[in-house]
């Protein structure tokens, strides 16, 4: 058990010099946990900090935050810090969940993950952090690094610092923190980013870490809990019906009641077809929704994707600048294989050419962008291109 303790010790204490102290996110996950034991043992004066983002009175929502709260308090106790409980209600009420109503009534599919790690917990929270617990840096328990290293042992003020992958690329998380803003990045920790998800229960086995030793990660959106999304979305869209409609044979084959509670490559079960039928794409001028038959139909299979305005979380890549054309990596979902393709900017944003075929491009989602172990950074998509015969240069 040592072993997995001695060289991070060692960076740690070499930063120790500079950063003192250090406010942890602390979510009564496993993960938090083992951070917060690696910063304590090496000597760091640790603040635990638990951020309850929704207001679990909303008859329409839900929130674990009780039961997470009080396993956030035992590892606190047993680790001997301070936990400190804050609350961004307000917060992630106008920057999160009014952008994802607004995007699910314009026919999008949002990331609200992605945006609350933009928005509140490497925002809020570290100015939160900064102004009122008199901290020198932050850390949280992602699977996650950085060009200045887990512990900011190679920090540099004057350098930019760069977003880099985890050891365990199954858990990585850079893609949930594909939009976060650099000057908080810089002074951001991730203790367990050279551990495997295997050793971080491991290390909290053996330290007495009970209560979440073997806790399940969280999924899905906090605050929905076990309800189905679209019984929770229809609280606060108002209910629009309108028509299931075949690409192929123009045939209306159902009826929906709304477009809010369906996204693109999604299987929309209809009673009395041969063939299970995949939402294609929505039309808010009818508020009519087209399918396909069958999830390998190659009209949900595309290459050619076009983004808003993106965010370059070091800088934008020289690649561009001086070659126009970008070589790197692309994914839109998180549990996805990277996908190498070729990147131009346009007037509006970015134009992505995938190297092969994805299934269920969606607008809204966000295209994240890696090259060498490094995420880049992500841009909104905005539209796809669908089944259409095509040129380039790229």
């Amino acid at each position: 058990m040592q072993k997995l303790f001695l060289p991070y010790v060692f960076e740690l204490n070499k930063c120790a010099k500079m950063f003192k102290k250090v406010a942890l996110g602390i979510s009564g996950g496993v993960d938090s946990a083992v951070a917060a034991l690696l910063l304590k043992r090496a000597g760091y004066l640790v603040e635990g900090v638990f951020m309850r983002n929704w207001d679990s009175n909303y008859e329409a929502g839900f929130c674990s935050d009780e039961k997470d709260f009080e396993d956030a308090t035992f590892v606190c106790r047993k680790l001997d810090i301070p936990l400190h409980r804050v609350y961004f209600i307000k917060e992630y009420w106008n920057e999160v969940f009014t952008v994802l109503l607004n995007e699910y009534e314009n026919g999008l599919t949002p990331n609200p993950d992605i945006l609350c790690n933009r928005f509140i917990k490497f925002d809020s929270f570290f100015e939160h952090c900064r102004n009122n617990l008199g901290i020198d840096v932050i850390a949280t328990g992602h699977y996650a690094n950085t060009s200045f290293g887990p512990f900011l042992d190679k920090y540099n003020e004057n350098e930019g610092v760069r977003l880099l992958q985890p050891k365990d690329k199954f858990k990585d998380q850079t893609f949930f923190l594909s939009q976060i803003k650099q000057f908080s990045l810089r002074r951001c920790m991730f203790p367990i980013a050279n551990l495997m998800k295997s050793q971080v229960r491991e290390i909290a086995k053996k330290e007495g870490l009970i209560n979440v030793a073997n806790k399940k990660d969280s999924t899905g959106i906090c605050f929905i809990g076990k309800r189905r999304f679209q019984h929770f979305i229809e609280e606060y869209i108002e209910t629009r019906k309108g028509n299931f409609i075949d690409i192929d044979t123009g045939q209306v084959v159902g009826e929906h009641s709304g477009l809010h509670k369906w996204t693109v490559g999604q299987r929309c079960c209809l009673a009395n077809w041969k063939n299970a039928y995949f939402i294609f794409k929505k039309d808010l001028d009818t508020n009519d929704i087209y399918v396909v038959a069958g999830t390998k139909h190659p009209a949900i299979w595309n290459n050619l994707c076009f983004t808003g305005t993106p965010h370059w979380i070091h800088s934008e890549p020289i690649e561009l600048t001086q070659n126009n054309v970008l070589k790197c990596c692309f994914r839109f979902q998180h549990t996805k294989p990277l996908v190498a393709c070729r990147i131009v900017n346009n007037s509006q944003g970015l134009t992505i050419l995938l190297d092969n075929n994805v299934r269920a491009l969606t607008e809204g989602q966000y295209a994240v962008l890696y090259k060498n172990g490094e995420c880049l950074g992500s841009a909104k998509i905005k539209e796809v291109c669908r089944n259409l015969d095509f040129q380039t240069e790229f």
